[in-house]
């Protein structure tokens, strides 16, 4: 256990002032992404508790005014007035920023709030705010509106526990109304959930009735099944943890039938989604303990398994509890500690290698699943290579072939992938040759969560593809290769047109996922309606929109595809910089994304009828 949580451990780094003025300097954004940022904020305090030691439930309810609370079993906030400011610790706590126990150290050992910009922020956003604090056998409760104390810190009661509950409307001047979302907040849950084994997480949503209660005695090996329910898993999950020098490793992975690499990492329920040295001393651990098995036990011809052969079809979670966490990275969820690297290695080095010793029928599965990958990997090498020329794609029997634009900036450059010949067409002649570039596809391109890396660099498609953008794949992608800014999919608003446009994602996701990332990825939006009133033309792109347009009798006609627009008419409603409406393309949930895609193109039809069953209420416009 730590030292105790008392007054003397709240050190105080700089003060209130500026929160309210520039919100999005604190938490990123006032849209529903900074909202939810608030409920982290107050709920990583509770798990900081339960890292510590001290709490094991927390209660998360979403109230019918719009409030939310945060009610947890932990030490409870110090109630005691502070010496240098004269006024009571849990004021300190909710009026200060950057105020706290985890600044000093005794108070707590890890603390993964310490990313955040803590709860005197949320006070600040919030239209008011109630504190009730059990503690010294007594319950003490104060209220704040706009980060303002509005009464005392006041003891309204007895009791045995201790605890901290806060409950607060966020400010509908700061956040136009938004509102909480149950989905967003049930997923980041019961993600801290699965992260902190025993852990008992309760959420109500008061608003529809619904409760749901997280409590995973397996923490990360449950996280790992969890992920993998839709796919066909090779053996049970394997999982281990060791600590060295203050640093507490947890490791659960399994590998499954598929193709995809999953492999997730946190550090104090951080997600880091960038990754970082945690993660680098995870894969050298790996390809160095199969290699080191294979050779032993399984090879004939001194085959050498390299880092992606080892991880085809693996998923894993990589959890760490580190005393002082460093960041690095553009959004500073890039673990930098260097000496995450070798405690992560060496244990996962250790605790690997005994368990495919003592089971050696799982290490004999996970190593030829990784021999048959390194065979595909050699195929897709020399396909690489070709795809590599610069001058390749001009072989490439695409009907049209890549229109390139004449500017050699590439911030300045986008490629519009269209499908189909005559949206070609039109896009070709409609587009500003300086900036645009033009991919026709030939029919829809193969679908890779069902393929092998060679049998994906086959497809004439894919490799046009990866061609133009000039990243490379996989492993490989350098951003800062990229021939455009931009890369826009533009496909039919219809049945196929949406196939084409999942198809295309799913191949960015899985292998060039860094444009997504980075934000290049966007989705054209062309109109689904065109209005004529009299002499004058007007387009809908949407049924709304539409109905509004041609409320006093127009004609109306319905896009099913590009082609069916002129040039003039493709530039002006859908390429045009100045006009147009395009959807970024961005990846809020990795670990949902992923079960998406596993679902909708993956191999378990069972579970693709069941999702569709599910969700066909929510079908907006029918193309039959």
């Amino acid at each position: 256990m730590t030292e105790e949580y008392g007054i003397d451990k709240i050190k105080v780094l700089e003060g209130l002032e500026a929160v309210r003025k520039r919100p999005a300097m604190y938490i990123g954004s006032t849209d529903e992404k900074g909202l939810h940022h608030l409920v982290e904020e107050v709920v990583d305090n509770s798990v900081d508790e339960a890292l510590a030691g001290y709490c094991t439930k927390i209660d998360i309810t979403l109230n019918e005014d719009g409030s939310i609370t945060v009610d947890d079993n932990g030490r409870g906030i110090p109630v005691e007035i502070h010496e240098e400011y004269g006024i009571s610790g849990v004021e300190v706590v909710m009026t200060k920023l950057h105020a706290g126990g985890k600044f000093e150290k005794g108070a707590y050992k890890v603390a993964g709030g310490l990313h955040g910009v803590g709860v005197s922020v949320v006070n600040a956003l919030s239209k008011w705010m109630e504190v009730e604090i059990k503690r010294n056998g007594k319950i003490y409760k104060q209220r704040y509106e706009r980060g303002k104390p509005v009464t005392k810190l006041e003891i309204v009661g007895i009791t045995k526990e201790t605890g901290t509950k806060v409950t607060f409307l966020p400010d509908d001047e700061i956040f136009g109304g938004k509102v909480f979302d149950r989905h967003t907040l049930k997923k980041r849950l019961q993600e801290i959930a699965f992260l902190n084994k025993g852990l008992r997480i309760k959420f109500s949503d008061r608003r529809s009735g619904e409760e749901y209660l997280f409590n995973y005695e397996g923490g990360i090996k449950e996280f790992v099944e969890y992920i993998n329910r839709n796919k066909n898993p090779l053996h049970e999950v394997i999982y281990f943890e060791g600590e060295k020098d203050g640093i507490n490793i947890e490791v659960a992975l399994q590998y499954t039938d598929g193709y995809a690499e999953n492999v997730f990492t946190f550090v104090n329920n951080i997600n880091t989604k960038e990754g970082g040295t945690h993660l680098s001393g995870f894969k050298s651990a790996l390809t160095r303990v199969l290699n080191e098995y294979g050779r032993r036990n399984i090879f004939k011809n001194n085959e050498n398994l390299e880092g992606e052969d080892a991880r085809e079809g693996l998923t894993a979670i990589i959890s760490c509890k580190v005393p002082d966490p460093q960041f690095e990275g553009q959004t500073k969820t890039k673990l930098a500690n260097s000496e995450a690297k070798g405690i992560v290695e060496t244990i996962m080095y250790d605790k690997l290698s005994t368990y495919l010793e003592e089971n050696p029928s799982v290490a004999r599965k996970i190593i030829e699943r990784a021999l048959q990958a390194s065979k595909a990997r050699e195929a897709a090498r020399r396909a690489r290579e070709l795809i590599r020329k610069k001058s390749y794609i001009e072989s490439i029997s695409l009907p049209g072939k890549l229109a390139d634009c004449t500017s050699n900036e590439p911030e300045k450059c986008e490629l519009f992938i269209v499908e189909g010949d005559s949206a070609g067409g039109s896009a070709k002649q409609g587009r500003d040759r300086k900036y645009q570039a033009i991919l026709p596809l030939k029919g829809k391109i193969l679908n890779v969560e069902k393929a092998s890396f060679d049998k994906i660099l086959e497809n004439n498609e894919i490799r046009a593809i990866i061609s133009a953008i000039g990243t490379g794949i996989g492993d490989e992608v350098d951003i800062r290769k990229a021939n455009y800014r931009r890369i826009i999919i533009m496909t039919d608003a219809d049945v196929d047109g949406a196939h084409i446009r999942t198809l295309l994602l799913t191949f960015f996701f899985r292998y060039m996922k860094p444009l997504i990332e980075n934000g290049y990825i966007y989705i054209a939006q062309p109109p689904l309606y065109r209005i004529k009133k009299g002499n004058k033309e007007y387009y809908a792109y949407s049924d709304e929109e539409m109905k509004r347009i041609s409320e006093n009798g127009g004609t109306i006609q319905r896009y099913k595809g590009l082609g069916e627009m002129n040039p003039e008419q493709l530039w002006e409603t859908t390429m045009n910089p100045e006009k147009r409406i395009m959807k970024k393309v961005e990846i809020e949930d990795a670990i949902e994304a992923d079960e998406l895609f596993t679902i909708l193109m993956g191999k378990n039809v069972e579970e693709r009828r069941k999702f569709i069953k599910e969700h066909a209420k929510e079908v907006v416009n029918l193309d039959i």
